[in-house]
């Protein structure tokens, strides 16, 4: 198995790890197997039990799971992960060695060291066999027909991963606008909401119809009050980015510059994010691309300017065929269906990945 990070190619380990010293097939031979799947997100955490069979066994939704969100960083997100997977286990009876294979797509997992630390962290907790990365890759496990391509996230934050046909991985972003060019999610775009209306206002730009609406939002009550109102919010991350996001895709549709500008810019950041993933993976040119679309500034925006914007740059950015396909179903389903895939050694087939959707389509 092969994996790039930031362009670099490193082999080996990265889809499936064994912790030192233990085998789960090493269990009695009459004993049924299973796979633990799961969700980490900034936000909330769902964890997912199945069989072998790709049936359901057990969940358990809780808070987050992130090393990012707890003061006491990796020994936070273990001692979260270490009482969850086991409450999950306990709930169904299933001892720990019974857990043939476990899958992670976890918020916060971007770089090589973030990854070697959650790497430890699941060993510490006893499964044996088991992939941990960022949680991009579950879209394209749930999302795609043969489990390889693309996904782009458009959340609350922005990060492009890729699966090619071979195995290697990629990811692209995740770390932030300045570093990364991840100019697209809630929380950048809340942002630069703002910044268009001080534009309008201060900086000669061009008067936007989003002023009002952003200030009454914000609660702003003069002109002269803007920056004051609009800083607390930005440093105690208190801005409504969800609203904000209703007044933008708004005045877009009204054909507003400043709002037009903005999303087009951020529609080609994201496509140039998912086109150089695309570039550096081993992808041939006679190869369609399934380009999986997640998170709810993609699947929830009110207005399809956007997302139009950003497939109508990504085909010109690539040269294969591209297939553009909405997420329609959670994104734990990924990390089900990639843990049972580690359990067989093989793509679950057609029959199983329907068995799967169904059994976590309801509980989520």
């Amino acid at each position: 198995m092969e994996r790039k990070t930031g362009g670099r190619a490193v082999v080996g380990g990265i889809g499936e790890r064994r912790a030192a010293g233990r085998n789960s097939e090493g269990r009695a031979a009459n004993e049924p197997g299973y796979v633990v799947g799961v969700d980490g997100g900034n936000s909330k955490t769902d964890y997912f039990l199945f069989d072998r069979a790709g049936e359901f066994v057990n969940h358990i939704r809780a808070g987050t799971c992130s090393h990012e969100r707890f003061t006491d960083g990796y020994a936070g997100a273990y001692r979260e992960m270490d009482a969850r997977i086991r409450e999950l286990l306990d709930g169904a009876g299933v001892r720990m060695d019974q857990v043939d294979a476990a899958a992670f797509g976890l918020a916060g997992c971007d770089l090589p060291s973030q990854r070697e630390q959650l790497d430890l962290i699941v060993a510490r907790i006893g499964l044996s066999r088991f992939a941990v990365d960022n949680d991009s890759f579950l879209g394209i496990k749930a999302g795609t027909s043969r489990g390889i391509g693309i996904c782009s996230v458009n959340g609350s934050g922005a990060v492009t991963g890729g699966i090619s046909p071979s195995g290697m991985r990629l990811q692209v972003g995740g770390i932030g606008s300045e570093l990364a060019g991840d100019e697209g999610g809630g929380y950048y775009l809340g942002r630069k909401v703002v910044r268009a209306v001080y534009d309008g206002l201060y900086r000669l730009g061009p008067r936007t119809a989003m002023t009002e609406p952003v200030m009454a939002l914000l609660g702003v009550p003069s002109r002269e009050r803007f920056m004051e109102y609009a800083a607390e919010g930005a440093y105690k991350r208190t801005l409504p980015n969800t609203e904000l996001m209703r007044v933008l895709f708004a005045a877009a549709d009204a054909c507003d510059e400043a709002a037009v500008a903005l999303l087009e810019h951020s529609a080609r950041q994201m496509a140039l994010s998912t086109a150089g993933c695309i570039a550096n993976l081993d992808f041939a040119a006679e190869d369609e691309i399934e380009i999986v679309l997640s998170g709810s500034v993609w699947i929830k925006a009110e207005s399809p300017l956007m997302m139009r914007r950003y497939m109508r740059d990504v085909s010109e950015l690539v040269r294969q065929r591209c297939r553009f396909v909405p997420l329609a179903v959670p994104p734990a389903t990924g990390a089900v269906l990639w843990a049972l895939e580690l359990a067989h050694g093989a793509p679950v087939d057609a029959d199983m990945r329907s068995k799967v959707l169904q059994g976590v389509l309801a509980r989520l």
